[in-house]
């Protein structure tokens, strides 16, 4: 009897303990979210704190995890400051091949067959706590292009689980924007962008495709999001960077943030640049996304806006 006894209570002690903590470096993942395996790659730090910090990155229309991860280059800034980086893989037509997100009215694939990503970052959330301790408290989301589109979308469905977002080169394109709670929001954006329009508009077909989207304003989208955190007033001035870049191209970017407002909500503004990520792997496919830039990392900008944020703070 008091084997048995002994046993359940080891059961149930087994049940509570935390997650083993996975070893640094890299980890291909799988989960199961919506009768399908779906993939993520985890990126491990050398060293961690007991709960640390959680970043989700989601690659752009036709990319996949491993190539995002390369182009980004987060992994050194999480190296650095003691946080997990997240790359999930979008879905396709063909596995590996063409992957998008379904951010609402994009893109391809996702939008079109409505793949609940937001249900799968549920399921990958919920994974992940069961392998390696992460702060619930701090997930933050960021993205590119229709990755961008993404973090958007968690921001206003899954505020819950989502400390804070930063989207890049990809406005919000939500079908129904009606956020549970304020969410610090940091955009970042080229007004030179040649596929996804600043201004807002069609963009021009995906590679290979006749597929276009249409872009909303950024700035109307992140009026927005300011009317959902209670922003005071219209948005000011708060810095300004220049670069000339080896070719002797002169590249800006301005900072604006919203007075008053009960979730921080800011814009970097850049000019010159492409549809890119600022800091990233310099000039990748420059004759379809336009010159790269290091006007600003973008890398350290949303990790020193994240480590200011988190649910319930």
């Amino acid at each position: 009897m008091r084997s048995e006894a002994f046993l359940h209570g080891f059961a149930l002690l087994a049940t509570a303990l935390p997650a083993a903590a996975l070893a640094p470096g890299d980890h291909d993942l799988t989960v199961r979210s919506g009768g399908t395996e779906r993939h993520y790659i985890l990126h491990v730090p050398p060293s961690l704190p007991a709960s640390p910090p959680l970043v989700l990155s989601f690659h752009g229309g036709g990319g996949n995890a491993k190539a995002h991860k390369d182009y980004v280059r987060t992994d050194a800034v999480a190296d650095r400051e003691g946080f997990l980086v997240a790359y999930p893989d979008g879905s396709g037509r063909v596995p590996g091949r063409l992957l998008t997100w379904n951010a609402g009215t994009c893109c391809g694939y996702a939008a079109a067959a409505r793949v609940d990503d937001v249900g799968f970052v549920r399921a990958l959330l919920d994974d992940l706590a069961a392998r390696q301790p992460y702060d619930p408290a701090r997930v933050y989301a960021t993205g590119m292009s229709n990755g961008a589109m993404m973090s958007y979308r968690l921001a206003a469905e899954l505020g819950d689980r989502i400390a804070a977002v930063a989207p890049v080169a990809g406005s919000m394109v939500v079908e129904r924007f009606a956020p549970a709670r304020a969410v610090p929001v940091l955009h970042i954006h080229s007004v030179d962008d040649p596929r996804a329009p600043y201004a807002g508009g069609l963009g021009p077909p995906f590679p290979m495709t006749d597929s276009r989207v249409m872009h909303p304003p950024v700035e109307a989208r992140l009026a927005d999001w300011a009317r959902a955190n209670g922003c005071a007033g219209p948005p000011a001035e708060a810095e300004r960077r220049q670069w000339t870049s080896p070719g002797g191209a002169r590249h800006g970017a301005t900072r604006y943030a919203w007075p008053g407002c009960k979730a921080e909500t800011a814009l970097w503004k850049l000019s010159g640049a492409g549809h890119v990520w600022p800091g990233g792997a310099r000039d990748a496919l420059r004759g379809l996304l336009g010159p790269g830039t290091l006007v600003i990392d973008a890398n350290e900008e949303m990790w020193r806006f994240f480590s200011r944020h988190r649910i319930g703070r």
